[in-house]
């Protein structure tokens, strides 16, 4: 066993605000040993950056727009740490996410890509782990205030989301016009981070007391990838007209975003279990987001992906 004391597996920490708030939870927890999934190319070029901050660093090779993949990786989280070779698992950040131009585009498995990503790799990681997290636990998803789908949080750059059954929402073509950008690509995301809300509240049901769930929305942040992938105006208004409010409370950039998660993943943002988080305090999400019977049908759906 190393000489740090509690691990916490990371999806996403291979760019942007994932890769940010990796160097900070190093910086600010040296009890703290990080396994980032992620695929080995990304993951050889940012391992040797986190290891001038920290030795308590390792990878597991994981593609999260494949279930053969995802499983495969948590099986060989579980392995390491029932053999001593990793701490106690006391954290889990699922930070990955993908935003495509259109809702065509479909996983290994015959899912659209979106939803593969950002909501069915998420639950098969913590369907796979939840069980060997120890209390105090907390588990971060990152999601996004674009599920709002309104002018006061998308400047009317995101549509709103369109919630469906999830064997229809899993499906590529789900929305009409799935092969526009905003009606397919930027719908999807919406759609899908709504979706990822859900999720948290109903793994916040089902979760052992001591053991946390939280959403976490790093709102508008200048420096990612993210316009390359949403296109059209909205690529402009991203890459020219968002970073000159850079200097304002109202954009972030990637590291100050990353601080911003790192204190959620550190618990030095408090917040009760199933909470969302915009930037650095619980609120609510929207009306929208809270809909038991939605939650309950997209996590039996998901179960039998399982």
């Amino acid at each position: 066993m190393t000489d740090a004391t509690r691990t916490l597996v990371m999806t996403g920490a291979t760019g942007g605000i994932g890769l940010e708030a990796a160097r900070e939870v190093l910086r600010r927890s040296p009890e703290t040993h990080l396994v980032l999934l992620a695929r080995e190319s990304s993951a050889a070029r940012v391992l040797p950056g986190l290891r001038n901050i920290s030795p308590h660093v390792s990878a597991v090779p994981a593609d999260l727009a494949a279930k053969d993949s995802v499983g495969t990786a948590a099986a060989r989280v579980e392995d390491l740490l029932e053999a001593g070779g990793l701490p106690p698992l006391r954290g889990i950040v699922c930070n990955a996410g993908v935003h495509l131009s259109d809702a065509l585009h479909t996983s290994e498995d015959g899912y659209e890509l979106t939803f593969a990503v950002n909501v069915l790799a998420t639950h098969l990681l913590l369907r796979r782990l939840h069980l060997q997290l120890r209390a105090p636990s907390r588990i971060v998803v990152t999601v996004s205030d674009a599920h709002f789908g309104d002018l006061r949080h998308t400047g009317g750059i995101m549509p709103a989301p369109r919630w469906s059954e999830p064997e229809v929402l899993f499906r590529p073509g789900a929305y009409p016009r799935s092969h526009r950008v905003r009606s397919g690509g930027r719908r999807a995301y919406t759609t899908s981070k709504l979706g990822a809300i859900h999720l948290v509240h109903e793994w916040a049901r089902r979760l052992p007391g001591g053991i946390d769930i939280l959403s976490y929305n790093p709102s508008l942040v200048t420096g990612t990838g993210l316009p390359r992938a949403m296109g059209g105006s909205a690529q402009f208004t991203m890459k020219w007209l968002v970073p000159v409010l850079e200097f304002t409370p109202l954009v972030d950039t990637p590291p100050a975003a990353g601080r911003k998660l790192a204190d959620v993943v550190l618990g030095r943002t408090s917040a009760p279990t199933g909470s969302y988080i915009h930037r650095t305090q619980a609120m609510r999400s929207s009306a929208e987001s809270y809909d038991a019977d939605r939650e309950q049908a997209l996590w039996e759906w998901l179960e039998r992906q399982t």
